[in-house]
């Protein structure tokens, strides 16, 4: 069998064959099997290294991206972006100044009237040979969205990247029925500015870019500027396909350019992604002018779990809810409500799923948890486990994989500032019981892989506790009862509900938030409505 398969080596340790294996539970999940077969053999079994074999071409200096080709930055500034992984720079990019963001700004208002002008079948045409091109470079982009984020292989393969191809199809398909949704007398809303977070960097990309062009806009993009290369890689793509050449410009930088592309007069829309304490910035500075904006920013994520719910898919949920992207999801399901009756058996098949978790190198197709996207998140994590842990109980869980298996050290935090040999921002996952609803765990944004458990002993209770956030973007509920998964769905003040799953994505469907998960919506046909004026707007 080749390497590259997740095989099960031989436990080091040898046995005896007239050793008894101690019995499966009746219904038991496939974890817990493998977990009570390892403790039957004397030690938990080795997984054989299964890395990505895919190398990818990584250019040691990058531009930006206006008017269809890539160009230096006027000030000719650069910022190296790295692999958190193990440190090593993996390329340096382009510092966007003013002066940069007026270059792309105005390349995008030269681009506009023949864009919109262009039949909307063709506009469709290029949309859908960008998802093809996404789709036949889907390796490449995979192993780049990992090394230049953190996060692991199989994620950027099986959910970011496919995810980025669909809602670039979607919305080809999108351009020409407009009429239907709005009527003959839609326009484009004009020259689009799309800032985009770290997180996912590619499929948000494609969330904001998709439906921009098929409603007839030309756009400015600004991507994180600890993730910029999946951008960088998909401006390669965007001149395949010979897209007309102003069109989409992408500008790198850090937050300094983010806030030259909102305040710039040329601008007659901002769509933004990430925290909510820059989103309030946001929207002042576009408070009294005519842009539009749409902002799709934090969320701490109430996930309930009822007593007549199915345990072993709950618990599967929560482990998707929450340790997906090492918790660098917005709508993490970050706040676990258990009803009191099961609590003790939720936490104990927690703790023991938890432990099968895999921490290392991302581009291992073994792995399950990444790396921390960056230092400074990291260190933010940290601080918050220090805080938690002086308000609950917490537990630390996680098999440490290749290349962090000799780390000494105590806590959930391997990192350099704990151990000079080791390279890399890492924290094990891990969940806190006991917790307060009062508690800062509980009610700001950790954006790490970092659980919340409380008890709830009604519905009524249940539901008063999801609700006390200041956010509003996701939910999710557990119950083997359908009546009640929409009574208690209907009164959750949240933008998206999941029932009997969690975060499960799909371009047709609207996404985003309320109170400080921000407005708008991105995806579905409420997502277009962004993107066009109609009447006299």
């Amino acid at each position: 069998m080749p390497k590259s398969h997740n095989t099960l080596r031989k436990p080091k340790r040898e046995y005896s064959s007239s050793r008894r294996i101690p019995a499966f539970p009746r219904t038991p999940s496939r974890s817990a099997a493998i977990a009570d077969l390892a403790a039957a053999f004397g030690g938990a079994w080795e997984y054989a290294p299964a890395p990505e074999t895919v190398k990818v071409a990584i250019a040691p200096r990058y531009g930006h991206f206006i008017g269809g080709q890539f160009v230096e930055p006027g000030e000719g500034a650069h910022f190296p972006t790295v692999n958190p992984a193990n440190e090593a720079v993996l390329a340096e990019v382009a510092q966007g100044s003013e002066a940069d963001v007026d270059h792309a700004v105005r390349a995008a208002r030269a681009a506009l009237p023949a864009w919109q002008a262009l039949p909307a079948t063709e506009r469709a045409k290029y949309i859908f040979r960008i998802s093809r091109r996404i789709q036949e470079r889907a390796r490449e982009l995979a192993v780049l969205e990992t090394m230049d984020g953190g996060k692991p292989i199989r994620e950027s393969r099986d959910v970011d990247i496919p995810l980025a191809a669909a809602h670039f199809f979607y919305h080809a398909g999108w351009a020409d029925k407009l009429d239907w949704v709005f009527g003959g007398g839609h326009r484009p809303v004009g020259v689009c500015g799309q800032i985009i977070p770290w997180n996912f960097p590619l499929l948000m990309a494609a969330w904001k870019l998709a439906p921009a062009l098929a409603c007839g806009n030309t756009v400015v993009l600004k991507p994180a500027e600890t993730t910029p290369l999946t951008a960088l890689r998909l401006a390669e793509i965007l001149h395949e396909v010979e897209l007309p050449p102003g069109v989409v410009n992408i500008v790198t930088g850090d937050g300094r350019t983010g806030a030259a592309l909102v305040n710039h007069p040329g601008v007659d829309k901002i769509a933004f992604t990430g925290s909510t304490e820059v989103g309030k910035r946001i929207a002042r500075a576009a408070a009294g002018t005519a842009k539009r904006l749409t902002l799709e920013l934090g969320g701490k994520s109430p996930h309930i779990i009822f007593e007549d719910a199915s345990l072993d898919q709950a618990v599967e949920g929560i482990i998707q809810g929450i340790y997906f992207n090492q918790g660098h999801v917005c709508c993490a399901g970050s706040r676990l409500l258990v009803q009191e009756g099961i609590h003790d058996e939720v936490v104990k098949r927690l703790k023991r799923r938890l432990a099968t978790l895999r921490v290392g190198d991302p581009l291992d197709k073994n792995t399950d948890v990444g790396a921390i996207n960056s230092r400074a998140q990291a260190e933010t994590i940290r601080r918050y486990l220090d805080i938690g842990s002086r308000e609950a109980e917490c537990h630390v869980g996680g098999v440490l994989g290749q290349g962090l298996s000799t780390w000494k050290g105590e806590g959930p935090m391997p990192s350099a500032a704990t151990n000079g040999s080791l390279k890399g921002f890492w924290c094990r996952p891990c969940l806190f019981t006991g917790v307060q609803p009062s508690a800062a765990i509980a009610r700001e944004e950790i954006f790490g892989p970092v659980l919340a458990v409380t008890t709830f002993r009604t519905p009524e209770e249940a539901i008063q506790r999801a609700n006390n956030t200041p956010y509003g973007l996701a939910a999710g509920v557990w119950t083997d009862k359908g009546s009640k998964v929409f009574e208690v769905a209907a009164r959750l003040k949240a933008g998206v509900i999941w029932c009997n799953t969690y975060n499960m994505f799909d371009p047709a469907a609207p996404f985003g938030g309320y109170k400080e998960s921000g407005f708008g919506r991105e995806g579905g046909r409420q997502g277009l409505r962004a993107y066009v004026r109609t009447g006299g707007e």
